[in-house]
C-alpha cells in the first residue's frame, strides 16, 4: 500500500485528543467525590473523500478512479461506507445513553443531598425545640420556686396596675424572641459558626484531594455522635465539662511515658506536652525516673502511690488456709547418713527397685524423690540425699522440705562426720528423727555402740530411755523393714500432716537438669495446692508453663497434689536446686517476677564482688599477685551436682594457690565452652556429660584438655593434684657439720685460705656454708676449694684438719666458725 493511498494518519477523532468527563463517587456520611475520567474512542479508518458520491444502488457517481484506494472495488467501497454509517449511528446512540445516565446520576445525587439537608434541618429543629422546652421548664420551675418563696413571705400590699401590666407583658415579649430564633435557624449556617459540623459539603475537587484538604483520617461515626451529644447538652444548658476523676497512680522507680499515661487515663500527647513544658524532651517509649513522673502526676491532679520493684511478688498467693479446707497428705521422709552406710540400699529394699546399680560407683550423686505405697495403703514420699561431704547444701535443702528424717547409721561403722552433719541439719529444720541402724547382718555389727555414740550428739533413742525411735534393719536381708515402716506411720500420725489441695500450687525444686531432648527439666516436690498441666509458674529466676509432668515411675500425669514429686517440663531455663515454685495467674506476672529476681541477683553479685574503696581494691590486687590460680571450666548433668562441685572447688587451696571456677553450667560441653577455656588456659571438666562433635573438634584443634568424670571423689582428687603442682617446692635444710678456723694463710692465685679443724660432723665441698663470728652469721655462700694437705678432696671427716677458701669472700679471721649444711627441695601437696 502506497503513502498516497488516500488515508489519514493514525489518531482519534476530535483533534486526536482524548475526551474528558467527570464521574461523581458517593461515600459514607453523605460524602461524594468528583473524579475526572478520560475516554478514548475506537479508531475507525475512513477513506478520504474525493468528490465521489454513491447513489442508492451503491454505484459510484462522478468519482475519480485515480483517487480511490488501490485494489478497492465498488462493492468493497459500498460495504465500507455502510459500516461507517453503522458505526456513526452506534456512537450517537452511546452518546445519548451516556447523557441520559449522567442526568439520572445527577438527579440521584440531588435527591440524596436534599435528603441529607432535610435530615439536618429536622435535627436542628429538634434541637431548637428541645432547647426551648428546657428553657420553658427552667422558667416554670423558677416561677414555682418564686411562688413558694412569696407564699412564705408576709402578704405584700396590693400590686399597682402598672406592675400587673408589666408582669402580664413578660410572656408576650418572650414569644417574638422565640419566633426570631426559629427564623434564624431556617437560614443556612455560615462556615465556622455554630451548626458547622466540620463535615464536607459539595464536590471534592482534584486539587482538594491532592492538597490534603480531604485526605487522611476522617471523623468517625462515633466522633460525630459525641459532637452531636455535646451540642445537644449545650443547647439544653447542661454543663459540658465532665468532673475530673482523681486516680491513685502506682509509681515504680522507673516508668515509660506511655505506661504513665495509661495509669493516669490521660492522653499520651498531653503527657509528652507536659514533659516538654518542663524542659524534658521524651517520647512515649522513653523511660523517666520516679521523681519526674511524680511531678507530672501531681500536675494532672492525680495522687501518687510509690511502689517498689519488690511489690511484683505480691501477686504470689500467701493467704492462710482455713481449717476446713485442709486434707491429710503423705509424709515426706528424707534418708540421711554417712557415705556408704546403706541409705540408697535401704530405700531400694523399701521400693523393691534397683537404684544403686544405676549410680556411678554405687554412690548417690543426685537427690532422688520417690513415692512408695505400703501394704496398709499409705503413701510415703522419700527423698534420697547423697552422703558425700560435697553435697552438704543438697542435704540441707532436703531437710528443709521434709517432715521426717531417717538417720541411717551402719552398725559396723558407728557415727561418722557426715552422720553428725545430718543430725545437725535435722535439728536445724526442727523435724523428728528415726534412727535406722543398718547392716546388722554383718559379723562386726554392734548396734549398742551406735546408740552410745549417738548420746554424744544429744540423740537419745528409745532403748536408752529417750524419745527418738530406733530400728535395727538390714537392707540386704530385708530384716526390720516392716518395723521401720510402722515407725514412720506412727510418727506421721503424730504430726497430723495436712495441706489444702484446692489452691495454687507451691513446692520446692529438688533437682534440675538440662535434657537434650526435653529442654530444662525440674524435679519438683509439691508442698501445698495442686499443680496442673497448663499452670503458669515462677521458680527462682526462671518461669514457665507446665507443658508435661512425669511421676517417679516415668508416667505422664496431668495433676500433682501435695507431697507428690514430679518432673516438670516447660521451663525457660534451668532453676537452682532448692528454689521455690509458685503458680501465678498470668504469663506477664511470671515474666515480671522472674526478671525482677534476676535483676536483684545480678545486683547482689555485683555488690559482693565490687571493692568498696580504692585501697581495698589495690590491696586485693597486690594479694592476688602472690597467689597462683588454677582456672577450670566445669559442666554437669544436673544443677545440684554442679553447685556441689563448685563448692568443693572453692575449698581447695591455701594462701599460695587456689582454684577458680570460670564457668559452671548444666548440659553438654559446647564450642563456646571450649572458646572460653582456650582464652583462659583452663581445662574443661565434664561430670556425667560429654562434649558434642563440634566441641571435640575445636578442642583438638586448639589444644584444650577435656576430662570426663562420673564420681565426684575422682574429680576432687585430680583438681587437688593439679593445684598442688602450682605450689612452690619446699626447701629443707640439713645441718652436716661445724669447722673452726685456726689460722689464715695468703696463697698466691687463690687469696686467703682458712686452716680449719672439723669439730663436728663432716665438711663437703658441694654443701653450703655460713661464716659465724660471735654466733652471728656474717656470710653465706659456697666453698671455692677444700683441701687436705695439698690434695683437693670432696669431704673431710670430724677431727681432721683441712683448708677452705670461700667463693668471692676473704674477710675471714681466726676463731671464726664455719657451719656446713645441705639443701633439698620437697614437693608439697594440698591436704
Amino acid at each position: 500500500m502506497s503513502d498516497n493511498d488516500g488515508k489519514k494518519t493514525l489518531g482519534v477523532r476530535g483533534g486526536g485528543g482524548p475526551r474528558s468527563g467527570q464521574v461523581k463517587q458517593s461515600f459514607s456520611h453523605g460524602r461524594t467525590k468528583s473524579v475526572v475520567v478520560e475516554t478514548k474512542r475506537k479508531r475507525v479508518v475512513v477513506p478520504k473523500p474525493a468528490g465521489t458520491k454513491t447513489n442508492a444502488g451503491g454505484k459510484s457517481v462522478g468519482g475519480d478512479p485515480s483517487r480511490r484506494p488501490a485494489g478497492i472495488t465498488d462493492a468493497e467501497l459500498e460495504r465500507r461506507m455502510k459500516a461507517l454509517s453503522a458505526a456513526k449511528a452506534r456512537e450517537a446512540d452511546e452518546t445519548a445513553k451516556r447523557e441520559a445516565d449522567e442526568k439520572a446520576r445527577a438527579a440521584e445525587r440531588e435527591r440524596r443531598r436534599a435528603e441529607i439537608e432535610e435530615k439536618e434541618r429536622e435535627e436542628r429543629e429538634r434541637e431548637e425545640k428541645a432547647k426551648a422546652k428546657a428553657e420553658e421548664d427552667a422558667r416554670r420551675l423558677k416561677a414555682e420556686a418564686d411562688a413558694k418563696a412569696r407564699a412564705a413571705e408576709p402578704a405584700p400590699a396590693a400590686p399597682s396596675p402598672a406592675d400587673a401590666e408589666a408582669r402580664a407583658a413578660k410572656p408576650q415579649q418572650a414569644a417574638p424572641r422565640k419566633t426570631d430564633r426559629d427564623n434564624r435557624t431556617d437560614r443556612p449556617a455560615k462556615p465556622g459558626k455554630g451548626g458547622d459540623d466540620k463535615r464536607r459539603s459539595g464536590k471534592l475537587t482534584l486539587n482538594q484531594a491532592l492538597s490534603g484538604g480531604e485526605g487522611g483520617r476522617q471523623r468517625s461515626m462515633a466522633a460525630m455522635k459525641r459532637k452531636q451529644e455535646r451540642a445537644r447538652q449545650k443547647a439544653m444548658g447542661q454543663n459540658i465539662e465532665r468532673e475530673k476523676v482523681v486516680r491513685n497512680v502506682n509509681l515504680p522507680e522507673a516508668i515509660t511515658v506511655q505506661e504513665l499515661a495509661n495509669r493516669m487515663a490521660e492522653r499520651v500527647a498531653d503527657v509528652v506536652k507536659s514533659l516538654m513544658q518542663s524542659g524534658i524532651m521524651a517520647t512515649q517509649t522513653q523511660t523517666i525516673d520516679a521523681d519526674t513522673a511524680e511531678l507530672i502526676i501531681e500536675e494532672f491532679g492525680h495522687k501518687v502511690v510509690r511502689v517498689s520493684d519488690a511489690d511484683v511478688e505480691q501477686v504470689i498467693e500467701q493467704a492462710e488456709d482455713r481449717a476446713e479446707d485442709l486434707l491429710d497428705r503423705a509424709p515426706i521422709i528424707t534418708v540421711m547418713g554417712h557415705v556408704d552406710h546403706g541409705k540408697t540400699s535401704l530405700l531400694d529394699a523399701i521400693r523393691n527397685a534397683r537404684v544403686v546399680a544405676g549410680e556411678a560407683g554405687g554412690i548417690t550423686q543426685h537427690i532422688g524423690a520417690y513415692q512408695v505405697k505400703t501394704e496398709s495403703g499409705q503413701l510415703l514420699t522419700f527423698l534420697d540425699t547423697p552422703g558425700h561431704a560435697a553435697f552438704t547444701s543438697m542435704r540441707a535443702r532436703g531437710a528443709q522440705v521434709t517432715d521426717i528424717v531417717i538417720l541411717v547409721v551402719a552398725a559396723d561403722d558407728a557415727v561418722m562426720p557426715q552422720t553428725v552433719e545430718a543430725i545437725n541439719h535435722a535439728k536445724a529444720a526442727g523435724v523428728p528423727m528415726i534412727v535406722a541402724i543398718n547392716k546388722i547382718d554383718r559379723p562386726a555389727a554392734n548396734p549398742d555402740k551406735v546408740r552410745t555414740d549417738l548420746l554424744q550428739h544429744e540423740v537419745i533413742v528409745e532403748k536408752m530411755s529417750g524419745e527418738v525411735q530406733d530400728v535395727e534393719v538390714s537392707a540386704i536381708n530385708g530384716t526390720g523393714l516392716d518395723q521401720l515402716l510402722e515407725a514412720i506411720a506412727l510418727q506421721a500420725e503424730l504430726l497430723e500432716l495436712k495441706a489444702n489441695p484446692d489452691r495454687n500450687a507451691s513446692g520446692a525444686v529438688i533437682e534440675a537438669q538440662l535434657d537434650v531432648g526435653r529442654g530444662p527439666v525440674a524435679t519438683v516436690l509439691v508442698q501445698n495446692g495442686t499443680l496442673r498441666k497448663g499452670d503458669i509458674f515462677v521458680v527462682g529466676e526462671q518461669w514457665g508453663k507446665v507443658r508435661a509432668m512425669e511421676n517417679d515411675q516415668g508416667e505422664r500425669v496431668d495433676v500433682a497434689g501435695p507431697s507428690v514429686p514430679v518432673e516438670v517440663l516447660g521451663l525457660n531455663g534451668t532453676p537452682e536446686a532448692g528454689d521455690v515454685l509458685n503458680v501465678v495467674e498470668t504469663e506477664a506476672q511470671a515474666r515480671e517476677i522472674a526478671e525482677y529476681r534476676e535483676k536483684a541477683a545480678k545486683e547482689k553479685r555485683a555488690a559482693v564482688g565490687a571493692a568498696t574503696t580504692l585501697e581495698q581494691m589495690m590491696a586485693k590486687a597486690k594479694a592476688d599477685e602472690t597467689v597462683a590460680e588454677l582456672p577450670i571450666l566445669m559442666k554437669a548433668d544436673v544443677q545440684g551436682s554442679a553447685e556441689a562441685i563448685v563448692q568443693a572447688m572453692e575449698k581447695i587451696g591455701n594462701d599460695e594457690v587456689r582454684v577458680r571456677v570460670l564457668h559452671s553450667g548444666v548440659g553438654a560441653i559446647t564450642e563456646s565452652d571450649i572458646g572460653l577455656a582456650e582464652a583462659s588456659g583452663a581445662p574443661v571438666f565434664g561430670f556425667n556429660v560429654r562434649a558434642n562433635a563440634s566441641a571435640r573438634a575445636t578442642a583438638n584443634q586448639k589444644g584444650v584438655e577435656i576430662r570426663y568424670y562420673s564420681v565426684i571423689y575422682d574429680l576432687v582428687d585430680d583438681v587437688k593434684a593439679a593445684a598442688s603442682g602450682l605450689l612452690s617446692a619446699e626447701v629443707r635444710e640439713t645441718f652436716i657439720g661445724y669447722a673452726q678456723i685456726r689460722e689464715v694463710f695468703k696463697v698466691s692465685n687463690v687469696g686467703k685460705v682458712a686452716g680449719c679443724l672439723v669439730t663436728e660432723g663432716v665438711a663437703r665441698r658441694s654443701a653450703g656454708v655460713r661464716l659465724l663470728r660471735d654466733n652471728v652469721v656474717i656470710h653465706e655462700g659456697t666453698l671455692k676449694t677444700l683441701k687436705r694437705f695439698k690434695d683437693e678432696v670432696s669431704e673431710v671427716q670430724s677431727g681432721q684438719e683441712c683448708g677452705m677458701a670461700f667463693e668471692n669472700y676473704e674477710d675471714i679471721r681466726p676463731n671464726d666458725v664455719i657451719e656446713i649444711f645441705t639443701r633439698e627441695e620437697v614437693e608439697r601437696s594440698l591436704s
